[in-house]
C-alpha cells in the first residue's frame, strides 16, 4: 500500500520521485513518534493502530490498489533520529495543495504537508469512527457517476450543483419529491408595516410615497385617488396631477339614495324587531335571528295590492319554502305526504305566477286594443285567465272553442284528441287557411308549448312553423309549462326542468329569464353607471328562487348574485336578506363554504333548536363578506344604526368586533346622543365603542382633553394615560398647575397601566415633592427652628434621596425632541425641585449623582456656591 497524502494533476510518477517520498515520510513519521509520549494513551494507541507505516499484521488484509499479485513484504523501517534526509531538490509542480508559504520560507511543501496530515490526523480518524458506526446510507445515482474526478469537480464549490434526481434503470422508480406546504399569506395592518415612519426617506421614493399614490377608500364608500379614474383598456383624457387629490364617491345602489334607504329601513326594523340580541361567549354582541321570521313575514310588510318586484319575491318564497301546513293525519304514509306536499307546492307557485304575470297581460291588451279575438284569447291563457278567455271566446261567436277552453286542464284524452287535430289539420293542408291565434289557442291546450309545426307549402297554402311562447316574457313562458305544457300531477322540479331545456335550446325564440329591470322598456344601460360586458345576461332572482327550490344540488351563492336583483352590482340589500331566511331562520341552503370553526355565536348556540338542529354549524367567509357588503351601502346612506345591526350577524366573534369598531371610528361623527341610545340600547353595544370612536374623533378634532376622558369612559386606561403623559402633563407642567396635574393621574391609581411606575407615577410623585417641601419649609420657618423633629427629618431624608432620582428619570418620561413643551416641562420641573429641595436641604443637589446638563445656568452657579461653602465648613471643622 502506497501512502498519498495527495493528487496531482499527472498520474504517471518516476519512481525516484516515489523513493524520495517514502524517505520523507519516513522522517516526517520519526518526528511525530516524539511526540506519541506527549499524547493521551488512547491517542497513542490511535496513532500505532492507524499508523500508514506500521508493519500489518498477518490476520488484517492489507488494501491495494495495485493489480492483484503475489503479496510483497514491506521493510520494517527502523527509527533513527541521527538520519537525515537528504537534501530536496525544489521542482515546480502544478499541484493546488501545495503551500506557498512554505515555500517562501525555504521548507519543502512535500514534507510539510506530510507533517501537517500526521499530526492532524485525529479528528478525521474520529469522524471516520462515527461514520462507521452508522448504518450505511441509501446509494444514490448522480448523473456525475460517470465523469473523472477531473472534469467532474464543482470548481465553483461545493454545494452550488444542484443534485438531479436520476434512476439507473427503468426498474427503479424515481422517488417522488418531497411535499413543500404552500405558504400561508396574511394581511399585514398598517401599523405593522414594514415602510411605516419611512415618510421621509427621499432616497427611495418607491419606499417614502408608495402608499400615497395607491387608491384609497373612506368614510361611506368615498374613493380617494389622482388623476381620473378609469379602466385598463381606456385612455385617460388627463394626467394625474399629484397636488390634487379626488373624492368620488362611487354609487352603490341604483335610483335615489333616499328612496334606497327608506327601502332598506323597512325590512331592517321589521328585522330587527323579530330578532334576538345578546352576548356571545366572547361578551361580543350578536344578532340571532328567531326561526319565525320567514318569508312570510316580510311579505306581509306590502300591501296586497303591492306589484313590485320586491313584493314578488318575498310572496314567492313564502310559496316555495315557507312551512306548510298539510292538514293530514298521523299516520298518513310518507310517500302520500311527500306527494300531497308536492302538489301544494306546486299550487302555491301557480297562484304566485298567476298574480305575478297578470300586470304583463294587462299590459299587452291595453298595447293592442284592435286585435283579433285569436291573440287576446291566447294572451289571456298565458296569464292562466282561463274563465276570461271563456268570454271572449262566447263573446266573439267560438261556442266551440269556450267549449274546449272551459274543459281545461283536461285528462290524456282530452288533450290526445286536440293533438290530433292539430295533426289532421297539418297533413290534409288546412292549417294554412286557419288563424294563427285559433291554432296556437289549440296548441297550448293541447300540451304544446314549444314549436307549432307547419305544413309548409308555398305561395297562398304557405304555412310556417309557429313558436309558440314568441312575445312572451319569461314568467309567461314559464306559466304555459306549468299550465299546459306538464300534466297535473308533474312536480314543480319537472316543470322547472322542462321550461330550462326549452329556453336554452330554443336558440333566442323563447324570452330568457332576465331580471326585472332589464325586461322595463324605460330601462337605458347606456345611463346606467355601471358597464356590464355585453354577453353577461344575469338569470332573474325570481327565477334563481325557482331553481333553488327546483334543483337540490343549486348552491345559495349562485343565486345571490347582486345584479340579478337591481341593476346595480353592489347592491347586496335583497341578498342579504334572502340569505338571512333561507340559511339561518328556514335551514333550506346554504353556503359551500361554511366549515364547522368551532365558534359559538351566543349563550345558548350550543343548545339544539327546536328541530333538534344546533342553531349555527360552522363558519362560513362568503356570509360574512356578504354582510360587510351590506353595511358598507348602508354606511354611504347615512343609516349608521342599520349598518351596525347588519354586522351584529357576522359569525365570528373577533371579526365582528372588529367590523363595528371600525365602523363607529369612520361615522364617529355622526354619534350624536340620538345614536348613542339606539346603538347601546336597541343594539345593545358597549358603551366603551362607542366613546373609543368618539374619543378618536374628538382627538382628530384636536380636543386632546375630550378624547382623555373619552378614553377614560370606554375604560381605555392606557390611551388615556398615554395621552396624559405625551399631551396634558406638559401643559399642566409649564402652567404650573398641580392640581389639574394630580387630578389627570390619579385616575390610574386603581386600574393597571403600561410603564406606571416611569410614566405617570413619576408626576404625581412631582406634585406630592413639590408640596410636602414646600409644607416643610413653612413648618421649619413657623417654628423658627433649623432642627426639625423626627418625623418631618425623616420625611425630609427621603424627599433628599427620592427628589433627585425623579429629576433624573425625567428627560426619560418627556422624551419626545420634536415637542418643545415637553423639552420645556422637564426644564421646568427640575428648576422647581432644585428650588424648593435646596431651601430645606442645601447640600442635597450638590450630593446627588444628577448631571450638571440638566440644571440651567443658575441653578449651576448656585451648585459651584454650594459646594465651596461645604468645602469651606468641612476646612472650619478640621481647624
Amino acid at each position: 500500500m502506497r501512502f498519498r497524502a495527495y493528487s496531482t494533476d499527472s498520474e504517471a510518477e518516476s519512481s525516484d520521485d516515489d523513493a524520495r517520498r517514502v524517505d520523507e515520510e519516513v522522517g516526517s513519521a520519526s518526528d511525530a513518534s516524539d511526540d506519541d509520549g506527549r499524547r493521551p494513551p488512547a491517542i497513542r494507541a490511535r496513532r500505532r493502530e492507524d499508523s500508514p507505516i506500521s508493519e500489518p499484521s498477518e490476520s488484517e488484509p492489507e488494501e491495494s490498489d495495485e493489480e492483484p499479485g503475489p503479496r510483497r513484504r514491506r521493510p520494517v523501517v527502523q527509527f533513527d533520529p541521527a538520519i537525515k534526509s537528504p537534501p530536496h531538490t525544489q521542482r515546480a509542480l502544478a499541484d493546488p495543495t501545495l503551500i506557498p508559504w512554505a515555500r517562501e520560507i525555504g521548507v519543502d511543501p512535500q514534507k510539510m504537508h506530510v507533517m501537517q496530515v500526521a499530526l492532524f490526523r485525529a479528528p478525521e480518524e474520529e469522524a471516520a469512527l462515527k461514520a462507521a458506526s452508522r448504518p450505511p446510507p441509501r446509494r444514490k445515482v448522480s448523473i456525475f457517476a460517470g465523469l473523472s474526478q477531473k472534469r467532474g469537480r464543482d470548481s465553483e464549490g461545493e454545494g452550488l450543483r444542484t443534485e438531479l434526481r436520476q434512476r439507473a434503470s427503468f426498474a427503479q422508480d424515481i422517488a417522488p419529491a418531497p411535499y413543500r406546504p404552500t405558504r400561508k399569506y396574511a394581511r399585514v395592518e398598517s401599523s405593522a408595516s414594514a415602510v411605516i415612519g419611512t415618510e421621509g426617506a427621499f432616497v427611495d421614493a418607491g419606499l417614502a410615497f408608495g402608499r400615497s399614490f395607491r387608491v384609497g377608500w373612506g368614510p361611506g364608500g368615498t374613493l380617494v385617488h389622482l388623476g381620473a379614474l378609469c379602466s385598463p383598456r381606456s385612455t385617460p383624457t388627463q394626467s394625474a396631477n399629484t397636488s390634487i387629490v379626488y373624492r368620488t364617491a362611487v354609487p352603490l345602489v341604483a335610483g335615489l339614495p333616499a328612496e334606497a334607504g327608506e327601502r332598506a329601513t323597512k325590512l331592517l326594523t321589521h328585522h330587527l324587531s323579530s330578532s334576538r340580541i345578546e352576548a356571545d361567549a366572547d361578551g361580543v354582541p350578536f344578532a340571532n335571528p328567531p326561526r319565525g321570521l320567514n318569508f312570510a313575514s316580510f311579505a306581509a310588510l306590502f300591501p296586497s295590492t303591492d306589484r313590485s318586484f320586491e313584493a314578488g319575491l318575498f310572496r314567492l318564497g313564502r310559496a316555495l319554502f315557507d312551512p306548510m301546513d298539510l292538514r293530514l293525519a298521523d299516520p298518513v304514509e310518507v310517500d302520500i305526504r311527500n306527494r300531497v306536499y308536492a302538489l301544494r307546492r306546486k299550487a302555491a307557485l301557480t297562484s304566485w305566477l298567476q298574480t305575478a304575470v297578470t300586470a304583463s297581460v294587462d299590459a299587452d291588451l291595453r298595447e293592442r286594443p284592435g286585435a283579433d279575438w285569436g291573440a287576446t284569447i291566447f294572451a289571456l291563457l298565458s296569464g292562466n285567465q282561463v274563465a276570461k278567455a271563456c268570454e271572449i271566446a262566447m263573446d266573439s261567436g267560438n261556442l266551440k272553442l269556450a267549449t274546449l277552453i272551459s274543459q281545461y286542464p283536461g285528462d290524456d284524452v282530452y288533450r290526445d284528441d286536440l293533438r290530433t287535430q292539430l295533426s289532421e289539420w297539418r297533413k290534409s293542408g288546412v292549417d294554412a287557411h286557419i288563424n294563427e291565434g285559433t291554432r296556437r289557442i289549440y296548441s297550448i291546450l293541447g300540451g304544446i308549448v314549444d314549436t307549432l309545426e307547419g305544413s309548409g307549402g308555398t305561395g297562398l297554402a304557405h304555412c310556417p312553423n309557429i313558436s309558440i311562447p314568441k312575445g312572451l316574457n319569461w314568467k309567461r313562458a314559464f306559466g304555459l309549462h306549468v299550465w299546459f305544457g306538464e300534466p297535473l300531477e308533474s312536480t314543480v322540479a319537472d316543470v322547472f326542468q322542462a321550461y330550462e331545456q326549452h329556453w336554452k335550446s330554443a336558440s333566442g325564440s323563447v324570452a330568457s329569464p332576465l331580471p326585472w329591470y332589464m325586461e322595463d322598456s324605460t330601462y337605458n344601460a347606456a345611463l346606467s353607471p355601471w358597464v356590464r360586458a355585453t354577453t353577461a345576461e344575469p338569470p332573474d332572482a325570481l327565477y334563481s328562487l325557482i331553481r333553488l327550490f327546483a334543483d337540490p344540488a343549486c348552491s345559495l351563492s349562485a343565486v345571490l348574485a347582486p345584479v340579478s336583483f337591481s341593476a346595480s352590482p353592489t347592491d347586496y340589500r335583497l341578498a342579504w336578506h334572502l340569505y338571512i331566511i333561507l340559511s339561518r331562520c328556514l335551514r333550506v341552503r346554504d353556503f359551500a363554504d361554511r366549515g364547522n370553526a368551532g365558534i359559538t355565536l351566543g349563550e345558548d348556540m350550543s343548545e339544539a333548536g327546536e328541530d333538534g338542529e344546533p342553531a349555527v354549524e360552522g363558519h362560513s367567509p362568503s356570509a360574512d363578506l356578504l354582510a360587510n357588503s351590506y353595511a358598507l351601502q348602508l354606511e354611504q346612506q347615512g343609516l349608521i344604526q342599520e349598518a351596525t345591526f347588519v354586522l351584529l350577524h357576522i359569525e365570528g366573534s373577533a371579526g365582528r368586533a372588529k367590523a363595528i369598531k371600525e365602523l363607529l371610528g369612520r361615522s364617529a361623527a355622526l354619534l350624536d346622543d340620538w345614536m348613542t341610545r339606539g346603538l347601546a340600547g336597541s343594539l345593545k353595544l358597549p358603551l366603551s365603542w362607542i366613546n373609543e370612536a368618539k374619543a378618536m374623533y374628538a382627538l382628530d378634532c384636536g380636543d386632546v382633553y375630550g378624547a382623555y376622558e373619552l378614553y377614560l369612559s370606554a375604560s381605555m386606561y392606557n390611551a388615556a394615560h398615554d395621552l396624559a403623559v405625551r399631551e396634558l402633563a406638559p401643559d399642566a407642567v409649564i402652567r404650573d398647575d398641580l392640581e389639574l396635574l394630580k387630578n389627570l393621574f390619579e385616575q390610574f391609581r386603581d386600574h393597571p397601566v403600561d410603564d406606571w411606575h416611569v410614566r405617570g407615577k413619576v408626576f404625581l410623585e412631582y406634585v406630592h415633592a413639590m408640596t410636602r417641601l414646600e409644607e416643610l419649609r413653612d413648618y421649619l420657618e413657623e417654628m423658627n427652628t433649623a432642627v426639625p423633629d423626627a418625623a418631618e427629618a425623616a420625611e425630609l431624608d427621603n424627599l433628599a434621596r427620592s427628589v433627585p432620582r425623579l429629576i433624573s428619570i425625567l428627560p426619560d418620561v418627556l422624551h419626545d425632541p420634536s415637542d418643545v413643551r415637553h423639552q420645556a416641562a422637564v426644564s421646568e420641573m427640575t428648576a422647581h425641585l432644585t428650588t424648593r429641595l435646596d431651601r430645606v436641604r442645601p447640600l442635597a443637589i450638590h450630593q446627588s449623582p444628577i448631571p450638571n446638563t440638566m440644571l440651567n445656568d443658575g441653578l449651576r452657579i448656585h451648585n459651584i456656591r454650594t459646594s465651596a461653602y461645604e468645602r469651606f465648613l468641612k476646612t472650619v471643622e478640621a481647624a
